[in-house]
């Protein structure tokens, strides 16, 4: 369901959208990797998602 929606998307946000992904993933694997509670960790990272939405969000078409 989700790839389907992935495709339908245009390439530029595509692109942006999997590095996001990946580099979210990554933060997050670090935070739990130094010790960080995980609650921490993950409010951390909603932080950091809520400004790639909006960078989404506001990509040229």
């Amino acid at each position: 369901m989700i790839q389907a929606r992935w495709q339908r998307a245009p390439a530029s946000a595509r692109a942006r959208g999997h590095l996001g992904n990946q580099r979210l993933n990554q933060r997050w694997k670090t935070f739990i990797a130094h010790h960080k509670r995980p609650v921490v960790a993950n409010v951390a990272i909603a932080r950091e998602l809520a400004g790639w939405c909006w960078s989404l969000a506001t990509l040229p078409d």
